[in-house]
């Protein structure tokens, strides 16, 4: 059983996971292309040999009759109208963050998926598939380290690009960390406040950075977060839990010790692509599957809504050099977890 699949946008990310879908994950292919530059989208599908039909726009892929579910990679300001019209036609649609850009966005895609009476939507929020993580939330779950107390984590890019902004040490970097806290957590946020220590030299003008992002957990978990995105040597993604009983952290990418030079070392990672394909691959895989067997239960709309929320309190902490409250509703029993059931929600087409 096969699932044909629509990539709405053929940028890197749609790119990339349009070759994990076709050469490297199993029930899937491609069979439907579309970007806001239809050359790139043909230049695309002729580099990757895909025998998948050029559509001239989202909407058009979308209504199309061989495509069963929808990938949604393209510009972040898309993302809305797109979701929002997969869910009208009924299709489960994988959507790259930011579910929307602004939080009322994504609670008008909640809203719209409730109404509809099942999951569709799935976002991609990767860091609860990357392997250490999950041995992380296991080790938790397990409550070998007792109750979590704080989380001590950072977020370092060697560098980013000339039009990264302040605002976008929180939307684009932290945003990740905001997902995956509360998914470790099994918690929701209740206030952040954002503090800047002395700027890096490596910044361009006007970006503040570094920056540590202080978050308060409803159960009364404490958590740091350093932001730092010039940091020059690699990229480095660390996260410690304090427990009453124990300390769990988590595991550093597998690498080679070497000793050479009078040295003993171990590489660090540069790309983000690098750290985290594996995830990537995991995540998609999960779409798919649970697709086939009945429901899906990667990250939902809501956590792409509670993410945004939050996400807007920690930019607002940064203008307002103040300790700025987050109300987030109860989650709705209907984006309760679930297991999949055997019921598949996609007719077959081989």
């Amino acid at each position: 059983m096969t699932l044909n699949i629509g990539v709405i946008g053929t940028g890197a990310i749609g790119q990339d996971h349009i070759r994990r879908l076709t050469q490297t994950l199993r029930g899937s292919r491609v069979v439907a292309v579309t970007d806001i530059n239809l050359e790139q989208a043909a230049k695309v599908v002729a580099e990757q040999r895909l025998t998948a039909e050029l559509y001239p726009d989202g909407h058009a892929l979308i209504a199309s009759s061989q495509v069963q579910a929808v990938v949604v990679t393209s510009w972040g300001p898309s993302h809305e109208e797109y979701v929002l019209a997969a869910i009208a036609a009924g299709k489960p649609v994988f959507c790259e963050k930011p579910l929307a850009v602004s939080a009322q966005g994504c609670q008008r895609i909640v809203e719209a998926e409730m109404a509809h009476g099942r999951r569709l939507v799935q976002v991609g929020f990767m860091r609860p598939y990357d392997a250490g993580y999950r041995q992380l939330k296991a080790i938790l779950d397990s409550h070998r380290i007792g109750t979590p107390l704080m989380v001590h984590a950072a977020h370092r890019n060697p560098t980013v690009a000339a039009n990264y902004t302040t605002a976008m040490a929180i939307t684009d970097t932290l945003i990740h960390e905001i997902n995956v806290l509360a998914w470790l957590l099994d918690d929701q946020y209740v206030s952040a406040q954002v503090v800047f220590p002395r700027r890096t030299s490596q910044a361009r003008e006007p970006l503040r950075d570094p920056q540590i992002v202080l978050l308060e957990t409803a159960k009364g978990v404490r958590i740091d977060v350093e932001v730092f995105v010039n940091c020059r040597y690699g990229y480095d993604i660390q996260c410690e839990v304090v427990g009453e009983e124990g300390i769990a952290r988590l595991p550093e990418p597998s690498a080679v010790q070497l000793r050479s030079e009078a040295r003993r070392s171990t590489e660090i990672l540069m790309d983000w692509k690098d750290r985290f394909i594996a995830a990537y691959d995991v995540e998609l895989q999960a779409f798919v599957d649970d697709l086939a067997t009945g429901a899906l239960s990667g990250p939902s709309a809501w956590d792409g809504y509670l993410a945004a929320v939050t996400a807007d309190a920690c930019v607002q902490a940064q203008q307002q050099a103040a300790v700025i409250p987050i109300s987030l509703p109860e989650r709705p029993s209907f984006y309760a977890p679930i297991q999949a059931s055997k019921k598949n929600i996609y007719t077959k087409n081989d």
